[in-house]
């Protein structure tokens, strides 16, 4: 998907909305343990559920990985049916990968042409050569860690040079020469409120994908106010606050409407802009 195609995508459903499938065989409804896959079957209702809201989906690679092979046939399972059943859908394999070239160049086939997802989410902290075999492919996109929603990211993520340059703003100026805003997204945290201001002062056409609201406390309007652009140039991931609505049988119906209620405040935003 390209970007033209997923700001159509944004503009159709009235939606900029990521639904991120964390699945924890500890949190999911009891009722679905009897199942032979429950982590599927649980994604699959919550991608039924959800679909109509939503321009996204971002299964965690950690929640699949902790499960051994079957939660990696579950992973793919649940991609397989996302592509088949909902073709319109952006899928982000959010695997954090990064490290030097031939290794890179190993998990960009897996997720590229093994399990053809559309984006998958890098750490830079190696450099170039550890993000560059992944913007070899055509049609996909890679998304960088920036300005993460984490405690932690101030450890780091802020820590400034001599010239007063904080670390996170290198990694947004440096990385452009490696990619484009055709190709090349970054992750920024729906809790760092006005600091979007200054990641929209080095990028200002490229999208970001922010995870955050919902449980972690991240305000969609402070995302929206500061990191929005003429083109939305956001996907707002949410999602232990939608799948996990509710445990009893009725949990995806419960995700959808959560799902539907976060749609509703995109689409008023995106009226008040003039996107829509």
């Amino acid at each position: 998907m390209n970007k033209i195609e997923l700001f159509e995508s944004i503009k159709r459903k009235k939606s900029f909305l990521c639904v991120g499938l964390d699945t924890d065989i500890k949190k999911i409804p009891a009722h679905l343990l009897q199942d032979d896959d429950p982590f599927f079957a649980f994604n699959r209702s919550i991608i039924d559920a959800t679909s109509a809201y939503c321009v996204a989906y971002k299964p965690n690679l950690a929640f699949y990985e902790c499960e051994g092979v079957k939660g990696w046939r579950a992973l793919e399972k649940t991609v397989g049916y996302i592509k088949s059943n909902y073709p319109d859908q952006f899928i982000i394999a959010d695997a954090k990968r990064g490290d030097i070239g031939n290794t890179s160049a190993m998990y960009a086939r897996t997720f590229f042409k093994e399990m053809d997802v559309d984006a998958i989410t890098i750490a830079p902290y190696m450099g170039e050569d550890s993000v560059s075999p992944f913007l070899s492919y055509e049609g996909k996109w890679v998304i960088v860690l920036a300005l993460t929603s984490n405690r932690g990211a101030t450890d780091f993520q802020f820590t400034e040079d001599s010239h007063g340059e904080r670390l996170f703003e290198k990694v947004l100026r440096v990385s452009q020469n490696w990619g484009t805003d055709e190709n090349m997204m970054y992750v920024v945290g729906a809790t760092q409120g006005k600091s979007f201001e200054a990641v929209r002062h080095i990028i200002s056409s490229h999208f970001l994908l922010v995870p955050g609201i919902g449980a972690q406390g991240g305000s969609l309007e402070d995302v929206c106010r500061y990191g929005m652009n003429d083109r939305c140039g956001l996907i707002v991931n949410s999602s232990r606050a939608i799948i996990y609505a509710d445990s009893s049988e009725q949990f995806a119906e419960k995700a959808g409407e959560a799902a539907s209620y976060v749609r509703q405040e995109m689409e008023q935003i995106l009226s008040e802009r003039g996107i829509i």
